[in-house]
């Protein structure tokens, strides 16, 4: 049986690969029982760059605090070494990843000027990774911006990225635009070589207690896969880059649905942290017999399958599969 895929230009000897959502990408330990536990690659944590700005500033004012003492005040001043410093320390984490685990290293990143996602791609493609998926997590709210200017600035921040670095960019995105197709096309033509669908915007609530704002986060469940499933299905085969799926994807079930539909790879989270990175075993060994039982022999055979643009009515995944979805849905404790 052969679960070996082909992601960003890499070779992975499975598509499953765990997401940059997650705490348990933190530790190299973790790394490694990923990649014995079966997963093709791994995505680290995201990088922020109000890191970036708060390591600057944190440093500044170590460096500075003394300046008005004696002249031997200059041994006041810290050893870098004594400081956990985020983005210095998550290069230093991509460096000591390539050396511990065999499978393909992503960086990941956010950013929120055109300087950060630049300047911090570079140093993460000079620290080792394999690849460098950019998590483009902005949520606008002025009402006078169009919604060309923010398509625009997405494939802005990609060509940038692209012209800055040598290494596979993948672009993490919401789906929260006004066309979709449109906007994959967008980011294709600007250079991505993958499109991760879909990133999930972590809703704030409110503490009645406290009256204050918070976040709260909210894993996903399984139903929450019918969103990437259906755009991936509808994007194969229509733009160049990669499709990765993510988010609902719980099951072995889910992870042959979005393969069937086009996707190279299924990232995970939610289920690992439910259930631990052992389950990336569990979630093989059961693909595995499912593919036996239907007579698959590798994980290739089965991409793009049931795409859009090869299935029998292409409008299920329109407006043909939300009328008949009405009309077949039948009120639970009501008789036929």
């Amino acid at each position: 049986m052969d679960f070996s895929t082909e992601y960003l230009g890499l070779k992975l000897c499975s598509p499953l690969v765990p997401s940059a959502a997650q705490p348990l990408s933190e530790k190299l330990d973790n790394l490694k029982r990923m990649e014995d536990a079966g997963a093709g690659a791994v995505v680290l944590h995201s990088i922020f760059e109000e890191q970036l700005r708060q390591e600057s500033l944190e440093l500044h004012k170590h460096l500075t605090s003394n300046t008005d003492s004696y002249a031997e005040a200059s041994s006041f001043f810290p050893e870098l070494e004594e400081f956990q410093l985020g983005p210095e320390g998550y290069l230093e984490f991509i460096r000591k990843a390539k050396q511990s685990v065999g499978i393909p290293v992503i960086g990941s990143l956010n950013a929120a000027t055109m300087g950060g996602w630049t300047d911090f791609a570079l140093k993460i493609e000079q620290a080792g990774a394999d690849a460098l998926e950019l998590n483009i997590y902005s949520i606008p709210t002025d009402p006078d911006l169009t919604s060309e200017a923010i398509e625009n600035s997405y494939a802005n921040i990609v060509r940038a990225v692209k012209k800055a670095v040598k290494i596979p960019v993948a672009v993490k995105i919401s789906p929260f635009f006004t066309n979709m197709a449109r906007m994959a096309r967008t980011l294709d033509a600007a250079g991505a070589d993958a499109l991760v669908l879909f990133n999930r915007f972590y809703q704030p609530d409110i503490d009645l207690e406290t009256l204050e704002v918070h976040p709260d986060v909210l894993l996903s469940t399984p139903q929450a896969l019918r969103l990437p499933l259906r755009w991936i299905a509808i994007l194969y085969g229509r733009v160049q880059a990669d499709l990765a799926a993510t988010s609902g994807i719980h099951r072995p079930e889910d992870v042959l649905k979005m393969l069937m539909a086009g996707a190279k790879v299924s990232m995970l989270c939610s289920v690992l942290l439910y259930h631990g990175i052992e389950h990336l075993r569990v979630i093989l060994d059961k693909m595995k017999a499912w593919m036996e039982e239907h007579e698959y022999e590798s994980v290739k055979q089965m991409q793009g399958s049931l795409s859009q643009i090869h299935v029998e009515n292409p409008s299920d995944f329109e407006r043909a599969q939300y009328i008949r979805s009405l009309h077949s849905y039948k009120p639970r404790g009501k008789a036929n």
